[in-house]
Order: C-alpha cells, then sequence, then structure tokens
C-alpha cells in the first residue's frame, strides 16, 4: 500500500508540474496580448499588429500542449484516485464540468478566431475574440482553483451514510469560500509575472541579437510594468492566502515556518535553516540552525494581531492550547479517536439499516455526525503522519517569496528604462540577467504549489481523508508502468514544444 500510494502521489505530481509548465504563460502571456492588440486597435500602427502577431504563435504553441497535459491530469481522478472520486465526486466533479463547459468551450469558440480572423473579422470582433480567448482561459482556472481549494478546505457538503459520499449542499459556499478566492486571484497573478518574465527575456534575447529590436523594446514597454502590477497583486493576495493557511490550515503553516513548538509574538522567519528533523522532535535541538527573522510578524500575518499564539507542530499534535474561536484544540490521538468512532458508526449504521434496526440506526447516526469532522484522522497509523515534508514546505516557501519578490526590482528597473528611452543595448549584463529569469520564474510559480500540496499532507480533503484512503485499488507495478510512459511522454512532448517555440522565437517578428 505505501508503495501504491507513493508511485500514485509520484505520477499526480509529475503530471500536475508539467502542465503548470504550460498553464501560466498561457494566463500571463495572453492578458500581454490581449493590451498589445489593443493597442494596435486604437493607433491602428502596424507595428502592434505585427508585435501581436509574434506573441500570439508562442502562446498557441504552449496552449496546445497545456491542454493535452490538463486532460491527462483530470483523468488520473478516476484512474488513480477512483476512492477519492467516489467519496467527493458530487462536489469536486460540480466545478470540473463548469470548467469545461463554460470556460473551455468559450476558449474553444473563440481561439479559432483569434488566430484566424485577422483578414476574416472586423478588428474590433478579432480584438473581442482576444479577449475571450483571454478571459476564457482565466475562467478556466478559476474552476480548477475552486475545486482545488475546496479540498483545502471542504465547506457547503453533507455526509450522506447509505451512498458513503459527500453531497454538495451549498453551491456559493464552496464556490466563494475564502480559500477559493485568494487562491484564484494570488494564482492567476503569479502567472501574470511568468508571462511578464517571459516576453521580457525572449524581448532580451533578440536585442541582443540586434533583431527587430525597436519591436522588441515596444513589449518591454508593456511586459515590465504589467510584470510590476503582476507581482504587487501577488503579494498582496498572497497575505490573504497566508492567513487563510493559518486559520483552516495550522499544521501547513507550522511547516512553512518551521515551527515545531508555538509562541506568541511569532517572527517571521525571512531566512533559516533546518536542524535534523528527528532531532527536533525530540527537543535536542533548536529548529533553527540559523535564521534571520521579522519580530511579531508571523503573528500578525496569521492573526492580524501581534499577541496571537501561532501554534507549532508539536502543539498540533498535543492539542491542548485555547483556538481563536475560544475552544481548546484536540490532540491528533484524539482526533484518531474520533475518526475511529465514526468509521465504525458507519459501520454500524449500515449493518443496522441492512437489519431494519431503526434504533441502532438513529444511535450510529448521531454518533457519526458527532464524530465526522474528524473521519479522516481514522484511517492514520501514528499521530506523526498529519506531518508534512517540513523542510520542502519551508524551503520551497523562501525560494517562491525571496525570488519572487526580486521580479519587482527586474521590472521597475526596466520600465524607468523604458520609459526614459536608455537604450538597452549597453546593458547586456541585464538583458542576459532578463533571459535567465524566465526559468527562474517557473521555478517560483512551482515552488508555491509545492508549498500548497506538499504542505497539505497526508489530507487529499482535510481532515476528511488522507491520501493513503484515496487511491484506486490497482497494483503499484501498474502505476510505476504508467509513471515512466507519461514521463517518457511529457518530456518528449516539452522537447517538441520549445523546440518549436526556440523556432518561432529566432525568426523574430
Amino acid at each position: 500500500m505505501e508503495e501504491l500510494v507513493l508511485w500514485s502521489r509520484a505520477q499526480f505530481a509529475l503530471t500536475a508540474m508539467y502542465h503548470w509548465l504550460f498553464v501560466p504563460l498561457t494566463l500571463g502571456l495572453g492578458v500581454i496580448i490581449g493590451i498589445m492588440e489593443t493597442i494596435y486597435y486604437r493607433t491602428k500602427d502596424e507595428a502592434w499588429k505585427k508585435i501581436t502577431k509574434f506573441w500570439m504563435k508562442l502562446f498557441g504553441i504552449n496552449f496546445a500542449i497545456g491542454v493535452a497535459t490538463g486532460l491527462i491530469l483530470e483523468f488520473q481522478f478516476g484512474t488513480n484516485w477512483s476512492n477519492y472520486s467516489w467519496f467527493v465526486g458530487d462536489i469536486f466533479g460540480a466545478p470540473l464540468a463548469i470548467e469545461g463547459i463554460m470556460a473551455f468551450f468559450l476558449e474553444a469558440t473563440f481561439i479559432a478566431i483569434m488566430f484566424f480572423g485577422w483578414e476574416k473579422v472586423s478588428k474590433g470582433m478579432h480584438l473581442t475574440a482576444t479577449w475571450l480567448t483571454v478571459f476564457g482561459a482565466s475562467t478556466s482556472a478559476l474552476w480548477i482553483l475552486i475545486a482545488n481549494a475546496w479540498m483545502q478546505y471542504p465547506i457547503g457538503m453533507s455526509f450522506n451514510p447509505d451512498t458513503v459520499r459527500n453531497e454538495m449542499n451549498d453551491f456559493w459556499a464552496v464556490a466563494l469560500s475564502p480559500i477559493a478566492i485568494n487562491k484564484f486571484f494570488h494564482t492567476v497573478t503569479s502567472c501574470w509575472v511568468v508571462g511578464a518574465a517571459g516576453c521580457v527575456g525572449i524581448s532580451s534575447w533578440l536585442i541582443i541579437k540586434g533583431k527587430d529590436s525597436d519591436l522588441a523594446k515596444k513589449s518591454i514597454k508593456i511586459a515590465a510594468p504589467f510584470g510590476i502590477l503582476g507581482i504587487l497583486l501577488t503579494i498582496y493576495n498572497g497575505d490573504g492566502s497566508a492567513y487563510q493557511v493559518a486559520q483552516k490550515q495550522p499544521m501547513k503553516l507550522a511547516a512553512m515556518e518551521g515551527l515545531y513548538n508555538g509562541q506568541t509574538q511569532a517572527p517571521l522567519v525571512a531566512i533559516g535553516f533546518l536542524n535534523p528533523h528527528e532531532k527536533i522532535m525530540n527537543n535536542e535541538v533548536e529548529p533553527l540552525k540559523y535564521n534571520v527573522n521579522i519580530p511579531y510578524a508571523l503573528s500578525f500575518l496569521g492573526f492580524r494581531d501581534i499577541n496571537a499564539f501561532v501554534p507549532g507542530i508539536n502543539d498540533i499534535l498535543k492539542g491542548g492550547y485555547t483556538q481563536r474561536d475560544g475552544t481548546i484544540a484536540l490532540s491528533t490521538k484524539e482526533k484518531m479517536e474520533r475518526g475511529k468512532l465514526a468509521i465504525l458508526a458507519l459501520s454500524d449504521y449500515k449493518k443496522a439499516k441492512a437489519d431494519g434496526n431503526t434504533y441502532m440506526q438513529d444511535k450510529n447516526l448521531k454518533i457519526l455526525e458527532a464524530n465526522y469532522d474528524n473521519f479522516g484522522y481514522g484511517f492514520l497509523k501514528d499521530e506523526k503522519d498529519i506531518i508534512p515534508n517540513v523542510s520542502l514546505t519551508f524551503y520551497a516557501f523562501r525560494f517562491m517569496v525571496i525570488f519572487g519578490s526580486a521580479f519587482l526590482g527586474l521590472f521597475a528597473l526596466l520600465s524607468y528604462m523604458s520609459f526614459k528611452n536608455i537604450p538597452y543595448e549597453k546593458y547586456k549584463l541585464l538583458l542576459w540577467s532578463c533571459v535567465f529569469s524566465i526559468p527562474l520564474a517557473y521555478m517560483v510559480s512551482q515552488s508555491g504549489w509545492i508549498v500548497a500540496e506538499v504542505g497539505r499532507q497526508p489530507w487529499v480533503i482535510q481532515d476528511l481523508m488522507p491520501t493513503s484512503a484515496a487511491v484506486s485499488a490497482v497494483s503499484s507495478n501498474s502505476v510505476i508502468t504508467t509513471f515512466i510512459i507519461f514521463c517518457v511522454l511529457f518530456t518528449v512532448m516539452l522537447i517538441a514544444e520549445l523546440s518549436i517555440m526556440f523556432k518561432q522565437i529566432k525568426k523574430g517578428f
């Protein structure tokens, strides 16, 4: 079972990370293209049409591969995670269905006009088609992120013991949950940063090579300020996301900060290095070998109160601390006991129903309902199973924040040079920095997802279903085989995409 879970997780992570190589550029570059075409529409300057068509080609190549990987990702919910799909398919499937019916068909309809309608429809209609394609892509991301946010914070549903399924009873609670709203805006605006970095980096390369420098400079003049807007909104929405994590997923927050023992007036670790995990758990050493922190910042960012108590990993395991709502936190062992009670009550309820014993049905149903909030804990074998990979979460969060914030300085400098008409050609080091900022932007973006997904382990649905209970009843050898096939397939697709992209870039505008 452990091998099956490991390889199923690895396969899904592989697919998700490959898919996320294409999505950010689509969402970010799409908006930039829309802005460029709007300038062309207003000015009638053919140079902007030429610029728009160049970036549109790169957008199209990237979009096509992104769709292919996304389809494979969704199929894995049935092939690799069928228990999960059965348990919450009535809820999780709804936003994915809406994404397919509304957003995907919107994109599919107008992307044809966007690419092939330049000489067939009016300028206004073509501009509308471009913006509707961009809107469709963002709407697609919205519904997928709503589904993901529900896994992080399951609300708007009730458990049906007769079908052993969770059923949606409040669509708007699911769609408008605070985690969903913050996750959507934080993710999409971070994609704007990736799109801006891609546009700036490719334009810089063209300037270095002396190809269409004027058009490349015009591209930077749009992309750099757009990148500033993207990074500022990403920081703002990231603060909102961190606040929601503190309220709904305290273990993830503790892992992000390497916080093992809770504190009031807790500082935020700006830079730090963790000590070995085992020694920390045994209180033999301090969690951090070295750190530079910001006093009071974690308490304030997590709870908007500099004196707030932020529970650490050990506190969450042991319980006993006062939570923000005034209740006393249960220990993980107590939650495991309640989870086992809920699972046993469900089993006894089904048996009583089969026997026609209404008294025992009602009795066990009440026990199930009283303990259902901790249902997933009943599947855990050890209390320490709720601790995610602290090192990976801790360092990924720092990487995301530090290097993500660095883009603000890069975009600000480029914007200043653009509007002051300072020639880029004199600053080759800056131009090469822009080129290499492209892979850095992707690494920052991937780090954000590592924090979000690794940080919530072992839960596939927070507190209700651990990953070990969500997998399909297939052999681990089958999963290993498909993992290898997907790895080869996705790598070939990536190489093909990059080859086509590089060929188009070398052609220039």
